[in-house]
Formats: C-alpha cells, sequence, structure tokens
C-alpha cells in the first residue's frame, strides 16, 4: 500500500532501475507517516561515508506527539539496504548525470519501506517530448474509442 508517492520524480527524471530501503525513524515518526503526514516534494537519497540519507522529507508531528521529544521534521535519515546494494549504487551514482531519487513510500510486510530509483536528470526538450507523446497516447485512445461507437 503506497503512503506517498514522488510525483514530479517521473517528469523530471529517466528511471533506469528501483530499489527498496528501510528507513531508520523515530517512534512519532512512524505514527505520523501511518496517518499520512508526509510530504515527498523535492526529496533527494545522498552517499555519505558509504551510507544512504535521505533529505528533505518532511514528516509532519502529530498534535498528539509528545513534548519531551523535540521534533524535528525535515531532519536527515538514514537508510537501510544491504552493502553490496550500497556498493552497487555508490558505483553507479558516481559515473556522470545519476542519481538517486524518492519514488514513493509504502508498507511491506508491516514495515515502512522507501522504493528509490537511480535516475538520470531529464532536459526541458525532454520533458516537452514525453508531455508531447503522452498526449499523443491519449489523443490516439480517444480517436479509437470515437471510431469503434461509430462503427
Amino acid at each position: 500500500m503506497v503512503i506517498a508517492e514522488n510525483r514530479k520524480a517521473r517528469h523530471d527524471y529517466f528511471i533506469e532501475e528501483h530499489f527498496e530501503a528501510g528507513l531508520v525513524l523515530q517512534g512519532w515518526e512512524a505514527k505520523a507517516i501511518r496517518a499520512g503526514h508526509i510530504q515527498l516534494n523535492d526529496t533527494h537519497v545522498l552517499i555519505r561515508e558509504g551510507e544512504l540519507f535521505v533529505f528533505n522529507m518532511h514528516i509532519s508531528p502529530l498534535r498528539t506527539t509528545s513534548t519531551h521529544v523535540k521534533a524535528y521534521p525535515d531532519r536527515s535519515r538514514k537508510l537501510l539496504m544491504h552493502r553490496s546494494q550500497i556498493n552497487k549504487l555508490i558505483g553507479k551514482v558516481e559515473m556522470k548525470g545519476y542519481a538517486l531519487v524518492p519514488l514513493n513510500l509504502h508498507f511491506s510486510k508491516g514495515r515502512i519501506k522507501l522504493e528509490l530509483a537511480l535516475a538520470k536528470g531529464k532536459k526541458s526538450f525532454d520533458k516537452r517530448n514525453t508531455i508531447k507523446d503522452r498526449d499523443w497516447a491519449r489523443e490516439k485512445e480517444r480517436l479509437m474509442k470515437h471510431d469503434i461507437r461509430n462503427t
């Protein structure tokens, strides 16, 4: 079940490969995510000292969150993956033009997972071509539907 989705990622990047990673969360963060208080806009993943961290993932604390714990909604959070997967990602991200982009946050066996992608940034003309292709496909479907009804 998808909790939150980064819709701009598919618009701004060519998706090469998908990965799934766990998150190191505090208790209030897990409860807030289950309640849907999360935004993945402008979220990005960076590699620091051989570990993966997600930045700018905004988790709004619930109103019932304890006042004893200071809630930092935009703090960086560590991602959990196998060492072999991380090494593979490090090698590919070092290639020019590649980035790690979060696609969505979902539940897997009761745990919160982040689906991230190895992606290459699109230029503005690529974005226009994607929009043009999508519009043409939609127009073709509409025309075919209209032709079927008229026969």
